[in-house]
């Protein structure tokens, strides 16, 4: 096994600076094959209070810089993740799972983009300032970075969450100690490696490496860090929330999911089937914005579930670096199990599967017979309150079951604990905003899927988290707010 353990990737924290080995490790698996392919630190405490430490000692120094010296930081940091654009789109997809062609083409050309847009954005921010003339007075505002921001992303989207936390955090003349997913933690070292090149001084991105309940919980109880930027499961926001509340820690939460998509019996199919395979299976179901529940309005119903079940099976599944594959493996052992016993428990209560798990055979390569693979499953005749309908599965599963009225499903779509995105597929444009307006989600998307505008708000209502992120809800999150008073 020494001779094994040789070929391992072995990461190491990224403290003040400097590649920090640590005295133990968790294995990381390629979930593509089920082996054991990297090697990554369980970092604690003294860990934790390192990288504390350097954040608040770079602290002056970077937040005193004028923003468009950090503005250039960032942009070089992004001129260099583009450069190695292959390489860590590679990283991604055999860390994480997910096909080479989406971390291609959407998780590391968004990393690079975060950077880039914040770097903008971070030029254009003014302050207010009002006026009382009767008492001589002139009021303004001020904004100042908060200091060292901890922030925990997750697994699904390793370094286009990470970068959508870390770019704004700095930007902003904040110190980072970072903690990704033990999962996936490949890019973010590799990011590291890149930070001194970019002119980022030392540090004010420190990256510790390990498990929520010993890294993240170290963290999130630091007396020194008053910020905490998170995502990933409402259960973990629980326990964030108790941890950080002795210490008023300002929180940004972007948690779960279980979106709806509601078709109209005037929706576009043409438009809607492709677009709402993509919502229910892109990244193995692995987004916090996938669909998971699909409304469809009883006079297209047959038609629409004949289709979409076609559509779905003409999925490629199979090596995620193989450039025509559409599904990738799931993120690991455990969660496969999850997912599949969600599946179990709809056939179960009498919910039938229409295609994917126990349905459909699953052909992969031999070198992948061990990985975590999962066909794009579609159950219906399932009632809205099974689990089913219910919790977050984080799979490439999806339900589909049929409405007469606008009111009723408006009601059917809102009776979830969950409200972070919804999508809308009709041609009348009353109906789009009516509906709209009354969907419990911080997200809307009418025909179409995943389209953003990093300048406007993002984030969920309900059990989907607290604050929102964007160009000014980023900046006023990472910055501290002052009301400055003259008499003159």
């Amino acid at each position: 096994t020494m001779a094994h353990s040789k070929a391992l990737l072995v990461l190491e924290n990224f403290i003040a600076g400097k590649f920090v080995p640590c005295s133990s490790y968790i294995d990381s698996y390629d979930p593509s094959t089920g082996d054991v392919y990297c090697r990554v630190p369980d970092s604690g405490k003294e860990e934790v209070e390192a990288a504390v430490k350097a954040a608040k000692a770079a602290f002056p120094i970077w937040s005193s810089k004028s923003p468009l010296e950090r503005s250039q930081m960032l942009n070089n940091l992004a001129d260099l993740i583009e450069h190695d654009l292959e390489a860590f789109a590679q990283a991604e997809s055999k860390d994480q799972g997910k096909t080479i062609t989406f971390a291609r083409t959407v998780d590391i050309p968004r990393a690079v983009y975060n950077f880039r847009f914040f770097a903008s954005s971070i030029l254009h921010h003014t302050t207010e300032c009002t006026e009382m003339a009767t008492m001589g007075c002139v009021h303004y505002t001020s904004r100042a970075p908060v200091g060292v921001a901890g922030l925990i992303s997750p697994w699904n989207l390793p370094l286009y969450l990470l970068t959508w936390k870390i770019a704004p955090a700095i930007a902003c003349g904040n110190t980072v100690v970072a903690k990704p997913s033990e999962m996936t933690s490949v890019t973010a070292w590799m990011m590291c490696k890149l930070l001194e090149k970019a002119g980022v001084p030392h540090g004010v991105v420190n990256v510790v490496f390990g498990r929520g309940a010993k890294a993240g919980e170290a963290l999130v109880c630091h007396p020194d860090v008053p910020l905490i930027s998170f995502t990933g499961s409402t259960l973990t926001a629980q326990r964030i929330t108790e941890k950080s509340a002795p210490h008023c820690k300002r929180l940004s939460l972007e948690l779960g999911g279980k979106n709806p998509a509601i078709v109209f019996d005037d929706a576009d199919l043409t438009q809607c089937i492709p677009t709402t395979l993509r919502s229910s299976f892109a990244n193995q179901g692995e987004i916090c914005l996938c669909t998971s529940r699909i409304f469809v309005q009883r006079g297209i119903y047959s038609e629409f579930l004949k289709r979409f079940v076609a559509e779905a099976k003409k999925w490629k599944i199979g090596n995620p670096s193989d450039p025509t594959v559409d599904v990738g493996a799931l993120i690991s052992k455990e969660h496969l199990e999850k997912v599949r016993s969600y599946v179990k428990k709809a056939q179960a209560e009498g919910a039938r599967v229409l295609c994917g798990e126990g349905v459909d055979s699953l052909a992969l390569p031999t070198s992948n017979q061990k990985g975590y693979f999962m066909l794009p499953t579609i159950i219906t005749e399932v009632k809205d309150e099974s689990c089913c309908m219910q919790e977050e599965i984080f799979g490439p599963v999806t339900c589909v079951v049929a409405f007469d009225t606008e009111e009723e499903v408006i009601e059917r779509a809102n009776s979830v604990k969950y409200g972070l995105a919804a999508t809308v597929w009709s041609s009348n444009v009353g109906r789009v905003h009516r509906v709209a307006q009354r969907l419990q989600s911080g997200l809307v998307w009418t025909n179409c899927w995943l389209v953003r505008d990093l300048n406007l708000p993002f984030g969920g209502m309900k059990a989907s988290g607290i604050g929102r992120e964007g160009a000014k809800d980023s900046y006023e999150f990472f910055t501290e707010v002052k009301t400055i008073t003259i008499k003159h």
